[in-house]
């Protein structure tokens, strides 16, 4: 949701003297030998921009009239597979699969819908929209409506109109009113008034929202977020709250998805693919300094401690170093 742009604070960029050709090469060859080579996969789709791995998808099907995404998918099992697919796939088709995968198969994984809606600015939303209605030949809208209910439908819906103001003025007057008539509609009366919450957490920008919250504090005496416990529940609770913390400080937002993916008995490897994956190249940097700080040692190490063999090779590569 921070309008950082892709690249600067991610741990993978674009790789000098690249060559399309040459990589398809190398990888066409670690495919198709005596057993595969998944070092030489790992080494060349990690240290790859997504865009350069774009073009060696179609150097790839040109030399081979086949795409890597099958080849990668016929030949690598596990967890490994998932990452090195997802790495090859567009950022947009990529979060299509994801939401796919949480409204399509037996129940929904509501928060994978809760990590991309709270978190993707109105660009990557609009990106995602047409992506998955290209590769589904389906409405995500539809699908969505189709899956889940209530205020949480609405909600997402609201999200997927992309229409969050992205500019960062500050305007204090608004930030007054609109921490008022969050008051009003919520801790004020008997009842909630969803619509008012919508309309300001899903659509305002964020630098005026972090000065909203501030102004809630003063009138109500509690922060937004107790406030939203207090008047929500359930799956649209959980939203409301990922939003506020995406707008607060997204990297700590994310550093919190990695942590509770790795911590506890086993490891959710899905949380944990999808979100190294999809903020390689926008925010992994600061994701890693949060993690640092907010639970003492590095995400390196986490990640080392908890996966092993070629997955943890492929994701220590992705993480992109020690703190």
């Amino acid at each position: 949701m921070a309008s950082v742009l892709a690249g600067q604070r991610g741990t993978i960029k674009d790789f000098p003297s690249f060559n399309a050709e040459a990589d398809a090469k190398e990888l066409n060859n670690a495919i198709k030998g005596f057993g595969t080579n998944e070092k030489v996969l790992i080494d060349i789709i990690t240290k790859r921009s997504n865009s350069q791995r774009q073009l060696i998808c179609r150097a790839y099907e040109k030399a081979y009239k086949r795409t890597l995404i099958d080849d990668l998918d016929g030949d690598l099992s596990g967890e490994l597979k998932k990452i090195m697919i997802g790495l090859v796939m567009s950022p947009a088709a990529f979060d299509a699969k994801q939401i796919r995968d949480a409204i399509k198969g037996v129940g929904t994984k509501e928060s994978t819908l809760i990590e991309i809606f709270a978190s993707r600015n109105n660009k990557q939303i609009k990106d995602l929209i047409q992506a998955y209605q290209k590769e589904y030949q389906e409405s995500l809208a539809d699908n969505l409506s189709s899956d889940v209910s209530g205020d949480f439908l609405r909600a997402l819906l609201i999200l997927l109109q992309a229409k969050r103001d992205e500019s960062v003025n500050i305007n204090d007057h608004q930030a007054k009113s609109d921490a008022q008539a969050l008051y009003n509609a919520g801790e004020k009366r008997w009842g909630t008034d969803e619509d008012k919450f919508f309309t300001i957490l899903l659509e305002r920008n964020i630098p005026n929202l972090r000065k909203t919250f501030e102004e809630y504090k003063i009138i109500s005496n509690k922060t937004i977020e107790e406030s939203i416990k207090g008047e929500f529940s359930s799956d649209i609770e959980d939203l409301l709250l990922a939003v506020v913390a995406c707008i607060r400080n997204t990297p700590a937002f994310f550093a919190g998805r990695l942590h509770k993916s790795i911590k506890g008995a086993g490891t959710n490897e899905s949380t944990l693919t999808r979100v190294m994956v999809s903020r390689s190249e926008i925010d992994l940097l600061d994701i890693r300094t949060e993690y640092k700080k907010l639970y003492g040692h590095s995400l390196h190490s986490a990640i080392k401690s908890d996966t092993s063999g070629d997955y943890e090779e492929a994701l220590l590569k992705i993480c992109g170093g020690e703190d």
